[in-house]
């Protein structure tokens, strides 16, 4: 799994149902934490505050009778930093080598910076173990502003904090592009003119691998990853695909989005279409930023759009969604509203193009309708 002096001292989390309160993870999850022996011992991150003592006994395990001589902390957030403090009590040689940021942040989880016992780390520093030289790599907001990556510049390894992770748990999975979107639009989506900056760094240095701090280590699959990367981050589609994503109460909407879901197929394009009040939005926001084309099929609820919908597009807007097509289909039985309600919320969203046809229900399903329906997918497929 790894070089023959560099050990995986990780954890995975298999009772974990939601990570970060809001992604579900059925395959759980993994807290990678690294070890590079040599004449000088490095740590890189630790985990979850809830596997420091099974991640404690791996350490150990691994160093036999030598101590440790830095803990590297590429990222703070709590899965990641939970254990600085009781690295630091039970190696108090040790010195944490990080940003000035993460300094900062740590500061405000364990009411200290290690002022005496740091090494601050700024892009281009090295650090010598012996026969590994470790160079460093600013990765401002990827996803946090403190982050810091860590290039092995003798096995051609990158340690790439939060960076080209994914879902699961090591046990459970390999590399799954679906699980890898998901995350990354999920938590780095935002940030694709940051990922870009990063992309354009790892092009100018030999990676054999990449480590990252959730999921799996990869080698022979790295330029796929890569190259799924370049289209996330700039919000590039992957495919035709048409995602329609609906909310109906009574199952007119619902009627309407299969009907249009089979016209679309009929024409030759792939049409997938996800309830918003049953399916995960983290699931429908991946697929949304993979397919080029999407169609958003609402009630209007208390003059405005139903809940679930009304959420879904907030979420799509903060994540930085754009350069797609997206369709319109409402539903109100007196006074519709919800297609200029959707329609607004993109407002201040780059590169929208909004379907010349739509479709607008008002209860039950209509002859024009269905004349609109067809025209739709027309245009969709044209």
């Amino acid at each position: 799994m790894t070089m023959a002096d560099i050990k995986y001292i990780g954890v995975d989390d298999l009772d974990i149902d939601i990570f970060e309160g809001q992604y579900p993870v059925k395959d759980g999850m993994s807290y990678n934490s690294y070890v590079i022996l040599d004449e000088k011992i490095a740590v890189l991150d630790t985990v979850d505050g809830s596997f420091i003592d099974e991640w404690m006994d791996k350490l150990k395990a691994v160093l036999d009778t030598r101590k440790p001589n830095y803990l590297i902390v590429q990222h703070m957030e709590p899965d990641h930093s939970a254990g600085i403090a009781r690295f630091m009590d039970e190696y108090p040689e040790a010195v944490i080598v990080s940003s000035m940021m993460a300094f900062n942040i740590m500061k405000g989880y364990f009411n200290t910076d290690y002022a005496d016992r740091r090494i601050i780390s700024k892009e281009g520093d090295t650090l010598s173990l012996g026969r590994h030289t470790l160079s460093f790599i600013a990765a401002p907001m990827v996803h946090w502003p403190e982050v810091m990556l860590t290039y092995d510049t003798t096995d051609k390894i990158l340690f790439s904090a939060d960076a080209f992770g994914q879902f699961g748990a090591l046990s459970r999975t390999g590399l799954n592009i679906d699980e890898a979107r998901r995350y990354y639009i999920g938590i780095v989506g935002k940030f694709g003119l940051q990922v870009e900056a990063l992309l354009k760094k790892a092009a100018g240095i030999e990676i054999k691998a990449v480590y990252p701090l959730h999921g799996p280590i990869i080698t022979d699959e790295l330029p796929l990853l890569l190259d799924h990367y370049k289209l996330w981050a700039g919000y590039e589609s992957e495919c035709d695909d048409c995602i329609i994503a609906y909310t109906s109460v009574y199952g007119h909407t619902a009627q309407i989005v299969r009907m249009l879901a089979s016209e679309i197929e009929s024409r030759g394009r792939r049409a997938l279409a996800y309830d918003l009040a049953r399916t995960d939005h983290s699931i429908v926001l991946a697929e949304a930023f993979r397919a080029g084309t999407l169609i958003l099929a609402s009630t209007t609820y208390n003059t405005g759009v139903f809940p679930a919908m009304r959420s879904f597009i907030d979420t799509l807007v903060e994540h930085g969604y754009k350069n797609r097509t997206v369709g319109i289909i409402e539903n109100g039985s007196w006074a519709p509203t919800a297609a200029k309600v959707m329609k607004a919320k993109f407002e201040n969203s780059q590169g929208i193009r909004f379907l010349e046809n739509s479709i607008t229900l008002k209860g039950g399903i209509s002859s024009e309708n269905i004349e609109a329906l067809k025209a739709m997918a027309d245009e969709i497929c044209s």
